[in-house]
């Protein structure tokens, strides 16, 4: 049954978690296991540095996902960020989404090597800036698995929602690459040098945290359920223009449809040397003359 407020608060409570046209940017929980050990417990803190849950968390996503979906009601959180270590699966973290507070999509990431933020001594980007995401590798195009993985990171790394980023805004890259079954995740800070020119040249400098990954167990909503995810309401939906086009480089043309013209009816300039002259035709028994008489 439907919930009714007894109370102002909770009125606007209900409204707040109400579906929206453009709904809230999307929050993450991050969360550690009962077996979580310090190398997971300070990656979890080092790859995104928010909210997280205190108590130590006794789950196993992958077997059952109701703890998930309890906690993602509870905090209105879509992505979550799980941490454990076993024997079986050693430093493990595993990044998942929701859609309606029910699992979407989960994907299992081993760590095999991890440098901390506080290991790479440079100075760091401040806290909140929003990163630049670069993808390097074939298996984020070609391979399913990869490209969930692709579109995941995307939501769980890209940050809020802006109209616009000034230049020096842009100083965090998060670079991810996909080679032999691995992912290499590496941070780095951009400098802007001077390059003699307007545009200034651009130097990469590592500030950590650096992660090699190996893909273990997945979980993927079916095609279907992916699809409705990714459904927009017809009011959101840009309405099409006629004759309107854009090409790759985003230049826009307009189709013109005009009706068939008659030149000799087209309207010019009414200049003196543009008036038309009339001609008169001479008779004095010989061979017929023209005349030229200005009108």
């Amino acid at each position: 049954s439907k919930l009714k407020p007894k109370t102002k608060r909770s009125k606007r409570f209900l409204q707040s978690r109400a579906p929206k046209l453009t709904e809230n940017g999307k929050s993450a929980m991050i969360m550690k296991g009962g077996n979580a050990n310090q190398t997971v417990s300070q990656a979890l803190k080092d790859i995104v540095r928010q909210r997280m849950l205190p108590q130590k968390n006794i789950t196993r996503p992958f077997e059952d996902s109701t703890s998930l979906e309890f906690f993602s009601k509870k905090t209105d959180c879509s992505l979550f960020l799980f941490g454990s270590h076993n024997k079986k699966r050693p430093n493990n973290l595993i990044f998942g989404r929701l859609f309606d507070f029910h699992v979407l999509d989960m994907i299992e990431l081993g760590i095999e090597k991890y440098v901390s933020l506080s290991e790479i001594k440079m100075t760091k980007c401040p806290e909140g800036t929003k990163p630049m995401l670069v993808f390097a590798g074939e298996a984020f195009d070609m391979d399913n698995e990869y490209k969930r993985l692709k579109s995941l990171l995307i939501d769980f790394f890209r940050g809020p929602s802006v109209p616009a980023v000034r230049l020096a805004g842009l100083e965090h890259v998060l670079h991810f690459t996909a080679v032999n079954g691995k992912i290499f995740m590496r941070s780095y800070r951009c400098l802007l040098k001077k390059s003699g020119c307007r545009t200034p040249r651009i130097e990469l400098e590592e500030i950590g945290p650096s992660f090699d990954f190996v893909l273990r167990r997945t979980h993927l909503a079916s095609d279907d359920l992916y699809k409705l995810s990714h459904k927009q309401p017809k009011a959101l939906k840009p309405k099409k223009k006629k004759n309107v086009s854009h090409d790759a480089f985003g230049t826009k043309f307009g189709r013109v449809h005009m009706q068939k013209q008659d030149l000799s009816k087209l309207q010019t300039r009414k200049m003196k040397g543009l008036r038309k002259r009339k001609r008169e035709v001479v008779d004095d028994g010989e061979s017929p003359k023209v005349a030229k008489v200005d009108s």
